[in-house]
């Protein structure tokens, strides 16, 4: 029996990675892909002024598991600090045993520079798992080695060089994607970004561009082969 395909999803916060490729993952979610939404941190500091960070915490959680749950995957959100995160080998080692648990066929993470931190040290760790997650000589829990590829994912705070190599058709998917980042509070209420109102756009326009009704867009670790196709490559639908 053939091997169950796995999309891992690494966002620095709760909605990050939803609003980045949510549409992509829920098409292989369709597809009879296993689909995991993993964030570092709850992204609790933009707590509205009616709620603690704590109970905010927890809300954005749950947020995450509902928005999981109506795009066909599922949510884990470590126990990291909003805007606290740091590169070492404790948070390395930590995502590395998950991906030797997952075994993802691909991951999608943000794009290497952005205006948040937390974003930009992000695919930095992904990367660094990635080389402790493949190599035989790190024992992690006796799980088995694992390679996985990944690709970077548009987010409206990492957009410094971030020039898309693959625009996925997701026309089919998008209402069920609007449906789904529209759990999120900030989503619908922030008063510094209109969060919804730009990922409807931005998914309509790189439609036009690409010759589709929406499309979400990937690009390439930089130095990696540039090209463009219907999706994931190797994985196209």
């Amino acid at each position: 029996m053939e091997k169950k395909k796995s999309l891992v999803l690494v966002g620095a916060h709760c909605g990050d990675v939803e609003l980045q490729a949510g549409a992509i993952a829920h098409k292989y979610a369709k597809a009879g892909w296993d689909v995991t939404f993993l964030h570092l941190t709850a992204g609790e500091k933009g707590n509205p002024p009616h709620i603690s960070v704590e109970d905010y915490t927890k809300q954005k959680i749950e947020e995450a598991e509902k928005a999981a749950e109506i795009l066909g995957g599922k949510s884990i959100t470590l126990d990291y600090k909003d805007a606290e995160l740091e590169f070492n080998d404790e948070i390395i080692t930590r995502i590395a045993t998950l991906m030797r648990e997952l075994r993802p066929t691909v991951v999608i993470t943000h794009w290497e520079n952005s205006i948040h931190p937390d974003h930009s040290l992000c695919p930095r760790l992904v990367q660094a798992a990635q080389l402790k997650t493949g190599l035989p000589g790190f024992d992690l829990d006796g799980l088995a080695p694992h390679y996985y590829p990944f690709y970077h994912s548009e987010n409206w705070e990492d957009m410094e060089g971030y020039d898309p190599d693959i625009f996925v058709d997701v026309s089919e998917e998008f209402d069920t994607y609007l449906e789904a980042i529209s759990q999120y509070w900030f989503v619908m209420n922030s008063t510094s970004f209109r969060y919804y109102d730009y990922y409807k756009a931005l998914g309509t326009v790189r439609g036009c561009v690409s010759r589709a009704k929406y499309a979400q867009t990937l690009k390439f670790p930089t130095g990696g082969n540039v090209r463009r196709g219907t999706g994931i490559p190797g994985h196209e639908l």
